[in-house]
């Protein structure tokens, strides 16, 4: 037990997740126990109503296809299938296509040989890039963490004034320059204060535009060079933030982002309030980055370190 489970405590996790994927559950839920319901074999009609499920889940067609498929390979070594067998192979099936949270992610850890360690966080704005940067920060710093903010969207007031009223909620420092400045000055001054003030993490936030891509390329580029000149080696992380409630709009967001810069992690947010949590397991499995964070909720705790295992556990309980 890490002490991010000692502060929070893993039932409280446990109920944040349950409830926070509860709009999912009802509709995944219930297509999936109807689809295998009183089924002795698996035949053609109990697979596509299983794929009809998963793709109502916003799984994606060609996510959904690999687990049909995974699904009857496991199949057809048996002639004779139970529902709980069927139900134990479409969990293992759809645990398959997740990507294993590198052990450094756990309890919110940082890795030893990077200090301070720097997060650049990316993402179009509305996704909830801002308020997950407040959100890591007072979970860090709930972890014993030494934390910095980093006010690096210069071309949004609301963005800069949304992070100092976190950076004030949670006791954190930041730094910041005047609307319009050069984003990559903002993060090379963060990444110096951190250093000269011995910081174990730095937030960084930065423009979420996707009008021009080029452009947001060279922007993110410039960013990662300033860092990378104030400490050699930074960033140690590029952390994708996607809003899971605009479903399928979130894979072509992925698109984009990866195709700009070099993301490391995901965190996909606002699954409390949508059915289409089933996305997650898409954009894991086309874009072969783990899933860090998920947010399942409002309050800062809510904003859980992802696990495969206890995320396909909850979709499988009754809501």
């Amino acid at each position: 037990m890490g002490i991010f489970d000692k502060i929070f405590g893993k039932k409280e996790q446990k109920e944040s997740l349950d409830q926070g994927l509860q709009k999912t559950k009802e509709g995944f839920f219930d297509k999936i126990t109807k689809a295998i319901a009183g089924k002795s074999t698996v035949d053609e009609e109990a697979l596509d109503d299983l794929e009809n499920a998963l793709v109502s889940a916003d799984v994606g067609v060609d996510t959904t296809i690999k687990i049909i498929e995974g699904i009857e390979k496991r199949v057809a070594k048996d002639k004779y299938i139970n529902t709980a067998e069927l139900n134990k192979i479409l969990k293992d099936e759809i645990q398959s296509v997740l990507i294993d949270t590198p052990a450094n992610y756990n309890s919110y850890e940082l890795p030893a040989t990077h200090k301070p360690y720097i997060i650049l966080i990316v993402g179009v704005n509305g996704a909830g890039k801002t308020t997950t940067i407040g959100k890591l920060a007072h979970n860090f710093a709930l972890a014993g963490k030494k934390v910095l903010l980093g006010a690096a969207d210069t071309f949004r007031a609301a963005a800069v004034e949304q992070l100092e009223i976190w950076s004030k909620r949670t006791n954190v420092p930041i730094v910041k320059h005047a609307m319009g400045a050069d984003p990559s000055a903002v993060a090379f001054d963060a990444v110096q204060s951190a250093v000269a003030k011995n910081m174990d993490v730095v937030l960084i936030d930065t423009a979420g535009r996707l009008h021009n891509k080029i452009h947001l390329m060279d922007e993110l580029s410039k960013i990662k060079r300033s860092v990378n000149k104030a400490l050699p080696g930074a960033p140690h992380e590029v952390l994708l933030v996607l809003d899971g409630s605009t479903g399928q709009n979130a894979l072509e967001q992925a698109k984009q982002f990866t195709a700009a810069t070099d993301v490391t992690a995901i965190a996909v947010t606002k699954l409390d309030g949508t059915a289409k949590g089933g996305v997650v397991l898409a954009i894991a499995d086309q874009f072969k980055i783990p899933v860090k964070f998920i947010g399942v909720g409002e309050k800062a705790t809510d904003l859980l370190i992802f696990d495969k295992k206890e995320f396909v556990d909850s979709l499988f309980e009754a809501p």
